[in-house]
């Protein structure tokens, strides 16, 4: 577990599973010579063999009023077209209680997007029906990013999330749709971050003149950092996302915010940095 405090805000990162090697149908661009001389990515995002180190963990922001997870992960019980992201009996709610937090409390569910790693404790099975994991949260959804998934067939990777995942919350009343600049208290609002979905979104965090950002997956890895162009294969507008990624690295590079990756495994948070036309992640 991972704490940071910004403010009088207070992230904490709740792990489903961290994995090493296994990501390059997200990345197929970073074999392990391409990682390799990325020596900066060692020990923390990659091995010294090249293979990516990566994270599936919900994070937890805790303002004076809101008690809020973004992202909630892949879930247990769900039947998904990666084996190893299939009926998963994990402890994630026992180590939310562990890090403070029971599922009760919760009052505010984000999704930065629909994809399956990022809403699957949205619900859990409960005598064979899929129930709200969070009964008394709103869940908050992009209404672009709600209203694409709702009309399209979903692809491979994202086969059954909206009827295990996204309606069960609709139907128990618990969504509200919004915008893709949404404040959602004074501590925290969302900067638009498409190209990875349509209405992909980031969290901003900004607290007594401090400030953070959750990136969702416009940086999936922080390999992402130093080869912008490296595109996930997950993407629904690969140009979009690079060119997402690109203006977020240039606003946020050698300023004081701390950049929290939703899939960047331990230490997970650290300052972007510009060396030449280079960015990396200093996460000293």
């Amino acid at each position: 577990m991972n704490q940071w405090q910004i403010g009088k805000v207070k992230i904490t990162r709740v792990i489903e599973m961290e994995v090493k090697g296994g990501s390059k149908f997200i990345l197929p661009q970073a074999t392990r010579d391409a990682v390799k001389p990325m020596t900066w990515l060692t020990p923390h995002f990659a091995d010294e063999q090249g293979n990516l180190i990566m994270s599936v963990h919900a994070l937890v922001v805790e303002t004076p009023t809101k008690k809020i997870v973004v992202d909630t992960c892949i879930g247990n019980d769900k039947q998904r077209s990666i084996p190893n992201w299939t009926n998963l009996q994990l402890p994630f709610l026992e180590d939310l209680a562990k890090a403070g937090y029971d599922r009760q409390e919760i009052d505010t569910v984000m999704c930065t997007h629909l994809h399956v790693d990022h809403v699957g404790w949205n619900t859990m099975l409960v005598d064979g029906q899929w129930l709200p994991t969070f009964p008394n949260a709103r869940y908050l959804m992009g209404k672009k990013e709600y209203e694409y998934w709702d009309k399209v067939d979903s692809d491979d990777l994202n086969t059954g999330l909206m009827d295990d995942s996204v309606r069960p919350v609709f139907d128990a009343g618990l969504v509200e749709l919004v915008e893709m600049d949404h404040r959602i208290c004074d501590e925290i609002y969302l900067e638009p971050t498409p190209g990875h979905t349509p209405g992909h979104i980031s969290v901003h965090i900004e607290s007594e003149g401090e400030h953070a950002l959750i990136t969702g997956d416009c940086i999936h890895h922080p390999c992402q950092i130093d080869m912008i162009n490296w595109s996930s294969s997950a993407d629904f507008d690969a140009d979009m996302a690079i060119d997402t990624r690109r203006q977020l690295l240039e606003k946020y590079c050698d300023a004081d915010i701390l950049v929290i990756g939703t899939h960047f495994a331990t230490p997970t948070a650290g300052h972007i940095k510009k060396n030449g036309d280079k960015y990396w992640l200093d996460v000293s």
